[in-house]
């Protein structure tokens, strides 16, 4: 499988268009939270994807700048150019095209006429509205998983506790949210409906951005494992209610988060806006 190759001059170039971006304020908290990632570049950020991949090159592109920007790797105000990352995935500029509008969609890019396309800034009333969302969803999953969820699927869970564990072990943040985001997938697939999850995917891109911040700082690891493995017991009980309890309980944790995470970043948030509906419990 072949990666995409970058020439040194051209890293050197967006290495120094990406540093003119950085806000002066927030960035210090996010690589203490984040050491295991690399210096923020757009190159660092879209490397290691394959043009031989089956999988739609646009779709990868996507998905490697959505994840750059939600582990800080591309900051908010960074500004991305459809030329450039073009040239750099030695693709048209469709694929990219096609990638942009996805992620303004998911509310993390913006386009500002005669000015170009830029990382948005994380909206708490988004994060909130997401939260909201993906509670309703997940609460009637986890109710129904522990009702129908057999023991080879509790036994999925249960490694993939070990595994988080284990990454915590090892101060491993990125080795952690993929095992968080596996596990959340693996009780919508024990129920036969993963629909739910892809749903979830886009309503919590503002939330997946105050996790990679609130980590270590806010919402430490071993309590997000001991959440985690709230659930499991109830599920292992074959209890609805506690299940739904513990799911809630979890997923109420980044209202706990979002305000301290704020603030300790303000470079990284809009303004707060007045919501006629208080979305919190």
């Amino acid at each position: 499988m072949k990666n995409v190759s970058l020439s040194a001059s051209r890293q050197r170039n967006s290495v120094a268009g990406a540093a003119a971006a950085r806000p002066a304020a927030g960035l210090p908290r996010l690589r203490a939270a984040s050491s295991d990632l690399p210096d923020m570049s757009l190159p660092g950020a879209i490397a290691g994807v394959s043009l031989e991949s089956h999988e739609p090159i646009g779709k990868q592109i996507f998905r490697s700048l959505r994840q750059a920007i939600f582990t800080g790797l591309l900051a908010p105000g960074t500004p991305l150019s459809e030329k450039e990352v073009s040239q750099m995935f030695q693709v048209s500029r469709q694929p990219v095209r096609e990638a942009f509008i996805k992620l303004v969609e998911a509310g993390v890019l913006q386009v500002l006429p005669q000015r170009g396309t830029f990382v948005k800034r994380i909206s708490p009333r988004k994060v909130r509205e997401g939260r909201f969302i993906r509670e309703a969803i997940e609460a009637a999953v986890v109710r129904k998983s522990a009702v129908a969820i057999t023991d080879a699927q509790l036994a999925d869970l249960a490694a993939n506790l070990r595994e988080q564990k284990a990454a915590s072990k090892a101060n491993d943040t990125a080795a952690f949210l993929a095992c968080d985001e596996q596990f959340h997938f693996l009780i919508a697939q024990s129920i036969d409906c993963v629909a739910a999850w892809d749903t979830i995917q886009d309503i919590k891109a503002q939330m997946d951005r105050v996790r990679y911040l609130s980590l270590h700082e806010v919402s430490p690891l071993d309590l997000l494992i001991k959440q985690h493995a709230h659930i499991v017991n109830a599920l292992k009980a074959h209890d609805p209610d506690a299940a739904e309890e513990a799911m809630r309980t979890h997923l109420r944790e980044i209202l706990v988060s979002l305000g301290p995470v704020a603030e300790l970043n303000p470079d990284w948030f809009e303004p707060e806006e007045t919501q006629l509906v208080a979305l919190v419990p």
